[in-house]
């Protein structure tokens, strides 16, 4: 199956068919809805999206890695990443031959 990347710009046009509303205003409210669920992933460490999934922020410890092709030692430094647990209703509606 062949990658296909979703842009901004396809889900503004998406906004834009389905609600009508001027190309500008469809990119806002996409930018603001974006925003609050980031603000809240580094505010509460955590957004549940009822019927969609649950991202959460997890924090990854320092560690020692190595470059497979030169087998050269770095640490990899502590850093912060974020993760997504899908909800039941998108598993299932993932899983429905329609």
């Amino acid at each position: 199956m062949e990658r296909i990347n979703l842009k901004k710009k396809d889900i503004i046009n998406s906004i834009y068919m389905q609600i009508g509303f001027s190309k500008k205003i469809s990119e806002t409210l996409l930018e603001d809805i974006l925003q609050i669920i980031l603000k809240n992933i580094i505010e509460q460490k955590k957004v549940k999206i009822a019927k969609f999934g649950t991202f959460s922020l997890r924090k990854k410890k320092q560690r020692i890695g190595r470059n497979p092709k030169t087998r050269e030692i770095k640490i990899i430094t502590e850093r912060n990443v974020i993760l997504f647990k899908p909800s039941r209703e998108f598993k299932h509606f993932i899983n429905t031959d329609e």
